[in-house]
């Protein structure tokens, strides 16, 4: 159902008047799309031919470019308005952009034909190179207004900030800011400069509004949290579109609000906020509605869902077949089999214990228990997907874990691996991927508690007991060569550990053998590790 949302008491009241806006425009959108250039199946990773055949896939880029040229045109032979965007994070995800490095990407949304792209902290994960090859190859802008590029070799002059869409005879400003936290969850480098969010943001939209511009999107990589403090903060902006919290907006179950979610504003203004999820399985349809002064009168909007009733574009899903002939192998390699599902969800994995993360955790200390290793910590945004039930191949473990991460032992004194773990909860409102899923430790997390003291009742496996951890004892502890070197804010990894080594087996091939050695009957058991207040 879509449902419309009138934006002022006077345009309540007017009712049917408000069909007489000086401006309309439909906004087409995705986020968080994560290199799913093939379709996706209810657990969001990549669809094989059996689930395929059943009509039961999701999304994949040819579907996705036959819904927007469907709509696009549609909208247009009835003389609408209408724009497509992005929020940031093409990249990552599959093994297409781990043998392709985005030049697919670039590809793709060159074919489908973007408007705007807002980077997002993924795009950095190759380095500032990486972001280079996307940049330089599109034909259409990408934004990040609070990031100073003018250092960097790579990305000077080519990422841009405020910018305006000659849509329709008018002008629509985008402004843009991609998450502070960017430097900890990918790897910008030191010549990227980030600058605060909310005073970019103000900055940008009071240079649009100076040149004339009255009607401006905030396009953002900062998830739906920090979305709607932007509609509260930034005086001028009349929507917010954006994404890094893969939050699903609309009337469907599991949706965590409205779509569009309306905020008011400091000023009194009311501003709608929109994203659609992630991975492609969704297009967010957002219609904004403007009188002849620029004041926003009207948003509606629903997220459409790329399922099999939406048919894929021909010529492209035969050009994806070509590109994934050379990866088809590795993908369809059998490497285990589990009696019952693994559950990788978002959902779960970045609040509480999740069988992705035990199954994870515990393949990562069995690797190297006997070399003194007693306690693992992972995160949980390093888990990007589920497994399902039966045949386990390459394909879906690495859909699982994608980032070529490698195992990395030291040593580290109990009081900063409380550290580690108060950081992993320090963000958990956000959901933010640094949670830390463990083994050989259980421990409580207090959510309600303020940031540093949420962690409590930690304890370290003791023969076939348990034993309160120890400020002053020194553990061997495994994670990844990401988390040893700060990233997700395990500073202190990097700081305080020793007897470092971080080029271990890669994190995925030490999964596809812990399943393997499972045997057929393996069913993952939630032991009450992570107990949640």
């Amino acid at each position: 159902m879509r449902r419309w949302f009138f934006l002022t008491a006077a345009m309540t009241a007017l009712g049917a008047g408000a069909a007489h806006a000086d401006f309309t425009l439909h906004v087409l959108h995705i986020n968080d799309f994560h290199s799913r250039i093939e379709p996706i199946n209810k657990s969001d990773a990549t669809c094989d031919a059996e689930t395929e055949a059943k009509g039961e896939c999701f999304g994949g880029v040819a579907r996705l470019a036959a819904k927007i040229n469907e709509m696009r045109d549609k909208l247009r032979g009835e003389g609408q308005n209408v724009v497509v965007l992005d929020a940031g994070d093409q990249y990552q995800g599959s093994l297409f952009y781990t043998t392709y490095k985005g030049k697919d990407t670039v590809e793709f949304m060159n074919t489908i034909g973007f408007d705007a792209m807002a980077v997002g902290n993924h795009e950095f994960d190759d380095g500032p190179a990486g972001l280079q090859l996307l940049a330089e190859g599109v034909k259409f802008p990408v934004v990040s207004g609070n990031l100073d590029v003018s250092q960097s070799p790579e990305l000077k002059g080519k990422v841009g900030g405020a910018l305006t869409l000659d849509v329709g005879g008018d002008k629509i400003g985008i402004v843009s800011a991609l998450a502070m936290d960017t430097p900890e969850t990918s790897s910008p480098g030191d010549k990227v400069i980030f600058q605060d969010d909310l005073e970019s943001l103000k900055g940008d939209v009071a240079e649009l509004t100076g040149a004339g511009v009255d009607k401006i999107i905030a396009l953002t990589h900062e998830g739906y949290r920090r979305d709607r403090e932007i509609a509260v903060q930034v005086a001028g902006v009349d929507a917010v579109i954006g994404g890094h919290s893969h939050t699903l907006l609309g009337e469907m179950d599991g949706a965590e609000g409205p779509y569009p979610t309306l905020v008011k504003a400091a000023d009194g203004t009311v501003v709608p906020v929109a994203t659609a999820y992630a991975y492609g399985k969704y297009l967010g349809h957002l219609i904004l509605s403007w009188d002849d002064s620029g004041k926003l009168i009207k948003a509606e909007g629903a997220p459409i869902i790329l399922d099999n009733s939406v048919p894929q574009d021909a010529a492209i899903a035969a050009r994806v077949q070509e590109m994934a002939a050379p990866i088809e192998e590795l993908k369809q390699k059998l490497v285990a089999e589990t009696k019952a599902p693994i559950d990788g969800g978002r959902e779960t994995c970045r609040q509480r214990e999740c069988e992705m993360g035990v199954v994870v955790a515990d393949a990562m200390l069995e690797r190297v228990k006997g070399q003194g290793i007693t306690i693992a910590i992972a995160n949980g945004g390093g888990l990007r997907a589920s497994i399902d039930a039966g045949p386990v191949t390459m394909g879906e473990v690495l859909s699982v874990l994608p980032f070529q991460n490698t195992l990395s032992t030291f040593r580290l004194k109990g009081v900063d691996i409380v550290a580690a773990l108060e950081n992993g909860a320090s963000q958990y409102e956000d959901k933010a991927g640094r949670f830390a899923q463990v083994a050989g430790l259980r421990l409580t997390v207090d959510p309600a508690a303020e940031v540093g003291k949420r962690i409590s009742d930690v304890e370290v496996k003791d023969g076939d007991g348990w034993a309160p951890i120890e400020p002053d004892k020194v553990y061997g502890v495994v994670s990844n060569n990401y988390m040893r070197s700060g990233g997700d804010g395990y500073k202190v990894f990097a700081t305080n550990a020793t007897e470092a080594y971080d080029f271990g087996p890669d994190l995925a091939d030490v999964l596809a053998e812990y399943l393997a050695r499972q045997g057929s009957e393996f069913a993952p058991v939630l032991d009450g590790r992570i107990k949640v207040k």
